[in-house]
């Protein structure tokens, strides 16, 4: 009577929620969200870290943290350190593994390093990204800063000779949605914040093709980007050149690259 009860119990209580992070979504899994969210604490501090500082960062509780972690350092993703934590060398493979299989970036090398050649400037690839454009490909000059090295860095879409050379294609409807969802303080002084001062920015790089900015992410840089295309025309990256402000005029060095770049932009709209 007893087992005939319980099942009974069983097959009229309600289904258990499959739930997490993405609500109802019954496919979403908490526990893998969890272990990047423990990866994704290293943006906010990059050195090693504590145990605390990642679950105050990542809002796990210190328990759970201790557990992926653990797990993350047995699959070779973190790395235990004398004074922390570290993320692992292995992250580097699944870059590797992103850059290698993207069509894009397949066709944009040889055409950046044909224009790196011909300015002997830093020639960047960045991906549209909402918000931000994603460098994936950098292609030094003979100075830079350190994060201007570095491939994987993201840039404010509104303030950067990418993002609004990708804005220019986009409906205006949408580029004041990116607008208004931006974060938009100053990264430099001189950096463009005002809505409509932007606008009329992205107005100019619709009549001239390409974008120039001005020590507006990088004090001491100027920046000029076109966008790259789909074969739909929707804007997918931009391919940047900068130089440097103690070497260049900011007239003379849109003279030399806007239609460098420009055309080094319509040769990758074959994707």
């Amino acid at each position: 009577m007893q087992e005939r009860a319980r099942a009974r119990r069983k097959r009229t209580a309600a289904p258990a929620k499959d739930t997490g992070e993405a609500g109802e979504d019954r496919l979403f899994v908490e526990a893998l969200s969890r272990g990047f969210r423990v990866l994704e604490a290293f943006s906010q501090a990059p050195r090693p870290m504590s145990l605390a500082e990642i679950a105050a960062v990542s809002g796990i509780d210190k328990s759970g943290v201790q557990r992926i972690v653990h797990t993350l350092i047995q699959l070779g993703y973190l790395d235990r350190q004398q004074d922390g934590v570290a993320l692992g060398r292995k992250l580097l493979d699944r870059s590797f593994d992103y850059l290698r299989s993207n069509p894009i970036v397949q066709l944009a090398v040889p055409v950046l390093a044909d224009l790196r050649r011909t300015i002997q400037e830093r020639v960047d690839l960045s991906l549209f990204d909402d918000l931000t454009m994603h460098y994936v490909v950098r292609m030094q000059s003979k100075r830079d800063t350190f994060y201007a090295h570095l491939v994987g860095r993201r840039v404010p879409t509104f303030c950067s000779s990418g993002g609004r050379s990708v804005l220019s294609h986009l409906p205006d409807d949408q580029v004041m949605d990116i607008l208004l969802r931006s974060d938009r303080r100053k990264r430099t002084p001189r950096t463009t914040v005002e809505i409509d001062d932007i606008l009329a920015k992205i107005e100019q790089v619709r009549t001239s093709g390409y974008s120039l900015a001005i020590e507006e992410v990088l004090v001491g840089e100027v920046a000029v980007a076109a966008a790259v295309l789909d074969r739909a025309g929707m804007p997918i990256g931009a391919i940047h050149v900068a130089g440097s402000l103690a070497e260049w005029e900011p007239d003379d060095f849109v003279a030399r690259a806007g239609p460098l770049v420009t055309a080094a932009a319509a040769g990758l709209r074959q994707f």
